[in-house]
């Protein structure tokens, strides 16, 4: 009689094991590239036309004060896919791969820990940076769709930029949007929603790739933003002028245009169009998506997180591009809906890219891995107004960190140069008060958050990578001389 009771409760536990498998939520995990807060939930750019993230706004929380661990594509998605800083990866450039860092071999990425406590993995786009992370029935991935570039491509550039990178390009070209990749990996989606059984929770993720440059678009797109009555971002004349050197060497001979060429070329209203334009698109792909959810059997069952790997800039601090401690660089949208969230709120508490997968977890009932370094949001998605302890912490190679919190920002360069702004009173970051007495407190509050520990370049890195040697900075393996220009920036002496 002992046997068959132990038999019977072991099988009751395995049904039960099985019914938690299949009622826990699915998640829809959306990744855009190079997308900063020119949305209308988040109130970037007052004309951009975004109509379906107000729409996923509607259906769950918006964090308006969330930034990334790292102003580039690798780290950022590597510290996303991880729930850990770069400061403690050693992954702060475009390489190497996380899984081929030896020290880092015993991660688990987020999709990897919800494959092994048993959801079914897909992703199509940009998910990992560029190729990387994109093999089918290894440790991430039970299936892999479509990837993404800018393609099409028109036959030569439109914009003849510094830069002869075909990447560095924008504008209009007669093509059609369904040959479009972000256009493929929203129809993927769109059928594997549609088709997905129900027998077993998925971890479903789309990575679209416009804003990113080359921001190629139709037409139709463009049109959406008339080039008369236009609004640029707001700038004002010598901007760097209060901001140390160090600043200069995070953003040292990259490809994207400056400010100054922008203007002389008259391709200022262009970019800034051919971006909007894009996002517009790309917000087109997002409706698709939560149509394909609306009409599938897993709409009320789904959690839907949607992020970006870091903002961009279009003329502010006279640049354009990623790779600095500002707020074009560091604040990118974040927005859950679903299964534990509320409805239609906002949350202005600052928070990180790094809180996705305990969130996640936590919504999902699944053990958090011991390597997470953010904290979960789920008190605010329950609440929007609960209080958090913990500012946001971003990062572009050791040494250089920036600590936001709801109205202030602190930058500390790796020679011990300092920024700090008021956020509240000067959003566009003008004033730098860092050598201002008044401020002392301040800059201590926010500075002890600052990892203390931070892991040189892990082996193999490369792209982007600036170390300090014996007080010279050294960019991509080669010293910076003070006296260098930044073309149409000249560097402080």
């Amino acid at each position: 009689m002992k046997k068959f009771v132990f038999v019977g409760l072991f099988l009751c536990l395995g049904l039960l094991v099985t019914h938690a498998e299949t009622t826990r939520p699915n998640i829809l995990f959306i990744a855009v590239d190079d997308l900063n807060d020119w949305v209308s939930p988040l109130g970037g750019h007052p004309q951009a036309k975004t109509p379906n993230f107000d729409r996923l706004a509607a259906m769950g929380v918006t964090f308006t004060n969330a930034h990334c661990q790292s102003v580039l594509c690798n780290p950022s998605r590597t510290s996303v896919l991880t729930g850990m800083r770069p400061t403690s990866t050693g992954i702060y450039g475009l390489s190497p791969f996380l899984r081929d860092t030896p020290q880092l071999a015993h991660l688990k990425t987020l999709p990897e820990h919800m494959r092994e406590l048993g959801y079914r993995t897909l992703m199509a786009g940009k998910i990992f940076h560029g190729g990387y992370g994109r093999k089918a029935g290894e440790q991430d991935w039970d299936e892999v769709g479509p990837g993404v570039s800018g393609a099409p491509f028109p036959a030569k550039k439109l914009v003849n930029t510094p830069s002869p990178m075909k990447a560095v390009d924008w504008g209009v070209f007669p093509h059609k949007d369904e040959d479009k990749d972000d256009y493929k990996v929203a129809s993927w989606a769109a059928e594997k929603l549609a088709t997905m059984p129900s027998d077993q929770p998925f971890f479903l993720s789309a990575g679209f790739f416009l804003p990113h440059v080359p921001c190629f678009v139709t037409q139709k797109w463009m049109d959406l933003y008339p080039e008369e009555t236009l609004m640029l971002p707001e700038v004002i004349e010598g901007d760097r002028a209060d901001t140390p050197r160090a600043s200069w060497w995070l953003h040292w001979k990259l490809p994207e245009p400056r400010l100054k060429f922008l203007k002389e070329k008259n391709e200022w209203k262009n970019l800034v169009r051919s971006y909007l334009a894009s996002i517009s698109f790309m917000d087109a792909q997002l409706g698709r998506v939560l149509d394909a959810l609306e009409k599938s059997p897993h709409a009320k069952n789904t959690i839907i997180v949607l992020w970006s790997d870091h903002g961009w800039h279009l003329g502010e601090k006279d640049i354009t591009g990623k790779n600095t401690l500002w707020e074009p660089s560091t604040r990118v949208p974040l927005m859950f809906a679903g299964p534990g969230s509320a409805t239609g709120t906002k949350c202005a508490e600052s928070v990180e890219l790094l809180d996705i997968f305990p969130t996640l977890c936590e919504l999902t009932g699944l053990p958090l891995p011991k390597q997470l370094e953010g904290h979960s949001l789920v008190p605010q998605l329950k609440d929007a107004t609960t209080a958090r302890e913990w500012p946001a912490i971003s990062n572009h190679n050791p040494g250089n960190n920036t600590v936001r919190d709801k109205d202030w920002r602190y930058i500390q360069y790796v020679d011990g140069s300092e920024e700090l702004y008021d956020m509240k009173n000067d959003p566009n970051e003008f004033k730098n008060l860092a050598s201002d007495s008044k401020y002392v407190a301040e800059i201590t509050r926010l500075k002890k958050w600052i990892p203390e520990k931070q892991a040189p370049h892990a082996p193999k890195s490369k792209d982007r990578i600036l170390e300090y040697r014996d007080g010279v900075p050294i960019w991509e393996g080669k010293p910076i001389h003070p006296k260098d220009l930044i073309p149409g920036i000249e560097a402080p002496e």
